[in-house]
Parts: structure tokens; C-alpha cells; sequence
């Protein structure tokens, strides 16, 4: 029932995510060409955000109680916000426990594919944290979701994997055969001499998420699928950076999608945060108000971003990737309703 609601929320936005579908059965008018081309455009909000001149001056959160009276929903990435590697950040379950005692919806919304929904549950368990399935949302399962809702199944295409065991999980549920992944993680193409890497022609789809071990041989996998074989080429997430560790920043699956955007000049199907999937599905299942809902973030390009350009109000929260100096920079045009230096904040002096 879980995922069945999120296919039909999927179901108003995914023509417009998949401008490249089609090529799996070679059809595509031009009058859904043009609709799909335009409605792509109003899924890339970032260079709007960026071009837009009227923009307002961040905002420090000064009186929780207000801010919390003026939310019924809060929706928190976790690296960064809940979490940085497998520490928790400060204060955070007593924040939790105050949400939930003053009677607010909670919902997690992550943009890391490595785990399945279940394997984020076993995280936050791990943590000490109670938190139902329900509850999470995860780039990998949005990838499955999606994959459902265009039946890709249909095709008889299998995806290419360069991504970590979420993304297999999830595509496991669903039944929908892949490859790739950890299986070709130490695998070398033949680059002597007349050498050539045979691609397998049923890959329809090539779904790309943040993966420790990547390398060559999938990446020109990867882009054979895609400019010879007319595979759709499906991003989790441009996230730049990750916390993989509490100790520094890791290049995130904003690397792995430039690599396969560099090789292919194509511009994937996103289905992560900024992208409205998630919220769309949200709304629906849960008959939730936007105007009472609050993503809270620490990344300025896709938190506040999907904040901003869904309807709901926005908080960062300075305890991830974003400086305080990058936010209040005149470079910056993303800004959000209030930010926090994390949200202990919430929990007043």
C-alpha cells in the first residue's frame, strides 16, 4: 500500500521526468516532445533561483516557540542535520521527542541512496532513534518508484547500477532486474590494443547513485548504455558533497553523475531532492498543508531548494555542508525562512 500511493502521486510529474523513456520503444511525438521539454524546464528551479533579483536576507531564528506553533509537518534530511557519519548530531533526540509530545508529523527525507528504506530504519535504530518506515523517504526508493511508475518492467530492459546496495534493495521490491552495482566493482575493461568493453544490450536504464567503488569499467559501461544503446540515464541526487565520516566532507553523487554527464553531454532524469516527487506523494498519502510544512536541511541547492520551489517553508540548519559566511554571501540566492546553528535551536534557551 506504501508504495502503491506513492505511484500514483508519481503519476502527474513523471512524463516530465522522463524526456528520454520513450527511446526504450522508439515513439515519442513531437507534441509530447515539446510538452515534455517544457515541463523539464520547470523541474531545473536552481537557475531561476540563481537569475531571480528580489532576494530577502536570511533570517536567524530568534523565537522557536512561534516558529514551532507555525508548523504542523516537519520534513529533516539526516546527513547533516540528524546525523554527520554515524554520530549523532548534539541534542537531536530530545528535539524529536519535543516534536512528537507537541503533536507534529516527522518525516525524513534523504537524499543518500546507499540504503534502502529498511536500511536507513536499521540506521536510525542503531542510534537509538524510534522512527516507523513510513516515516522515511530515500533517493533509492524514489529511483524504484519511478522505475514503477514509467513500467520500465514492461520494457524487459534491465538498469545498469552504479550505486551501492539501496538501490538494489529497493529495485528487488519491485522486481525490476539490474545489474551492475557491486558485482562490477572490481572489474577492468580490456583497454589494450583493439580492446573494446561489450555492453549488455538489454540495459535500458541507467540508474546512477553515490558509490564508493566506483570506477572505469562503469562508468564506460554506463555511457555505452547511454549514447549507443538509447538508455535513460536516471540520477538519485547532484548532491556535491557527503558526510560519510563526522570528521570531514566526501565527494558526494554530484561526482558520479558528472562523470556520466561529461561522457554522454546529457542531463539525467532527477528523482531526489530538489525534484517534487517525494512531497507530491507526501501531500497525497497524508493530506498534508504545505503552508504548515517545514524542510529542514543543511544544503542550500537541494533542501531549501525543495523547500523553497514546493510551497513549504524552509529551515538551514548550519550543522552540515553550509557555512553561516556561504549563506549570508552576496553569491548566495537561495534563502531560506530561518536558519539555526543545528536544531537544538528548536528546543529554546
Amino acid at each position: 500500500m506504501y508504495r502503491t500511493a506513492m505511484i500514483a502521486a508519481l503519476a502527474r510529474t513523471a512524463s516530465a521526468l522522463a524526456p528520454r523513456a520513450s527511446r526504450r520503444v522508439g515513439q515519442k511525438s513531437a507534441a509530447t516532445s515539446m510538452a515534455t521539454s517544457s515541463a523539464r524546464q520547470t523541474l531545473r528551479p536552481l537557475s531561476a533561483a540563481v537569475a531571480d533579483p528580489e532576494v530577502k536576507t536570511p533570517t536567524k531564528l530568534a523565537d522557536p516557540k512561534a516558529f514551532l506553533d507555525s508548523v504542523d509537518v516537519f520534513i529533516f534530511d539526516c546527513d547533516g542535520v540528524i546525523w554527520k557519519g554515524d554520530s549523532l548530531i548534539d541534542r537531536v533526540p530530545a528535539v524529536l521527542e519535543m516534536l512528537r509530545k507537541l503533536g507534529k508529523k516527522i518525516f525524513f527525507v534523504t537524499n543518500n541512496s546507499t540504503k534502502s528504506r529498511k536500511g536507513y530504519k536499521g540506521k536510525f535504530e542503531s542510534l537509538g532513534l524510534s522512527v516507523e518506515p513510513e516515516e522515511i523517504f530515500s533517493s533509492s526508493f524514489a529511483a524504484a518508484a519511478y522505475l514503477e511508475q514509467t513500467k520500465f518492467k514492461d520494457s524487459g530492459k534491465k538498469v545498469y547500477i552504479i550505486g551501492e546496495v539501496g538501490i538494489e534493495q529497493e529495485l528487488d521490491l519491485i522486481g525490476v532486474p539490474y545489474i551492475g552495482a557491486g558485482k562490477d566493482s572490481d572489474k577492468q575493461p580490456n583497454m589494450k590494443p583493439g580492446g573494446m568493453l561489450e555492453v549488455d544490450e538489454d540495459i535500458g536504464a541507467v540508474v546512477v547513485g553515490f558509490d564508493r567503488e566506483v570506477n572505469y569499467f562503469k562508468i564506460q559501461t554506463a555511457q555505452l548504455a547511454i549514447n549507443e544503446l538509447g538508455a535513460e540515464f536516471i540520477a538519485t541526487n547532484l548532491d556535491a558533497v557527503t558526510h560519510l565520516t563526522d570528521a570531514q566532507e566526501w565527494a558526494g553523487n554530484g561526482a558520479m553523475v558528472g562523470a556520466i554527464k561529461g561522457c554522454t553531454g546529457q542531463e539525467p532524469t532527477l528523482v531526489g531532492k530538489p525534484s517534487p516527487l517525494m512531497i507530491d506523494y507526501m501531500e497525497e498519502k497524508f493530506g498534508l498543508d504545505r503552508a504548515r510544512i517545514c524542510m529542514v536541511g543543511d544544503r542550500l541547492d537541494t533542501d531549501i531548494l525543495f523547500g523553497n520551489d514546493n510551497g513549504l517553508k524552509s529551515c538551514l540548519t548550519l550543522s552540515g555542508v553550509t557555512s553561516e559566511e556561504k549563506l549570508l554571501s552576496k553569491e548566495n540566492k537561495v534563502i531560506p525562512d530561518f536558519y539555526v546553528d543545528s536544531i537544538a535551536d528548536y528546543l529554546g534557551a
